[in-house]
C-alpha cells in the first residue's frame, strides 16, 4: 500500500505538525511566605490538551493613588514662609527702635558730659580772675646753653 521506495506517505494520511509556541520568559517576583506553609498548586489545561502544572504567583499590584489634598505642599510651604517672614520684620521693627533709642541716649549722655566739663571750665576760669591769692612765679632772664637751662 505505501511505495517503499519514495519516503512520501499518501496524502490522505498526511501529518500536521504543530510546532509549540515559547511561553515568553516571565520574572516572578519572590513571595514572601509563611513559614512551614507550601503555595497552592494550580493546573491549566490548554487548548491542545496539554496540562500546565505550576504554584501560584501572587502579582505585585501597585499601591492605590492617595488622593490629592486639598492645597498643594507649594502653598503651604509659601504661607508658613509669609509669616515667618512677617514675624521677622516685627522683630526689626523692635530691633531699629532700640537701636535708635540707644543712639538717643548716647547723644545726651554727650551733651550731658560737655555741659558738665564746660561747666568746670568756666567756674575755673571765672573764680580765678577774682581770686587774688595764689602761686607767684618769677620770671628772670635765663641762660641755655647747649640745651641745658641755667636759671
Amino acid at each position: 500500500m505505501f511505495p517503499e521506495n519514495t519516503g512520501h506517505l499518501p496524502a490522505e494520511q498526511a501529518v500536521t505538525i504543530n510546532q509549540p509556541t515559547p511561553l515568553a520568559p516571565y520574572a516572578a517576583p519572590l513571595v514572601p511566605m509563611q513559614p512551614h506553609t507550601v503555595p497552592s498548586v494550580t493546573s491549566i489545561v490548554l487548548p491542545d490538551g496539554r496540562v500546565i502544572t505550576g504554584y501560584a504567583i501572587d502579582h505585585n499590584r501597585p499601591e492605590p493613588a492617595l488622593a490629592k489634598p486639598l492645597v498643594s505642599r507649594a502653598a503651604v510651604n509659601i504661607a508658613i514662609g509669609g509669616l515667618g517672614f512677617a514675624a521677622v520684620c516685627g522683630g526689626l521693627v523692635l530691633l531699629t527702635t532700640f537701636i535708635a533709642a540707644l543712639a538717643a541716649l548716647v547723644q545726651q549722655l554727650i551733651i550731658l558730659a560737655a555741659v558738665i566739663f564746660g561747666g568746670f571750665i568756666a567756674l575755673q576760669v571765672l573764680t580765678a580772675g577774682r581770686e587774688r591769692g595764689g602761686t607767684t612765679v618769677n620770671i628772670r632772664k635765663a641762660v641755655i646753653k647747649r640745651n641745658h637751662f641755667h636759671g
